[in-house]
């Protein structure tokens, strides 16, 4: 079967599926120091395969996308302090004093 006919989300799905167990490939995704390092090394891994993922493509497509965005320290979503979800919620995550904006709903 030829990988290329495949869609974007089963290509990304069989890369993930290949980076199980794949030792060398998971030690360099976790030198990596930001998400862009990460692609470059998931694009490797892609044209390895043969599965001719592109940059965009593994950027959007998840799982892939959100590692991207973890690594990044960028929550999908934030309310609030533009922080990512733990650290808005105080705590172990929190790192200044400052004033906590507030989130007026309609409710």
């Amino acid at each position: 079967m030829n990988p290329a006919s495949l869609s974007v989300g089963q290509r990304v799905n069989a890369l993930v599926k290949a980076l199980n167990g794949a030792k060398r490939t998971n030690e360099a995704l976790a030198r990596c120091s930001n998400g862009e390092e990460m692609l470059d090394v998931l694009l490797d891994a892609s044209a390895k395969l043969g599965l001719g993922l592109t940059r965009q493509q593994l950027a959007n497509t998840p799982p892939i996308r959100d590692w991207v965005w973890w690594k990044n320290k960028e929550a999908l979503l934030t309310i609030g302090d533009d922080k990512p979800r733990y650290q808005q919620d105080g705590g172990r995550g929190a790192t200044d004093d400052a004033p906590r904006k507030r989130f007026l709903g309609l409710f």
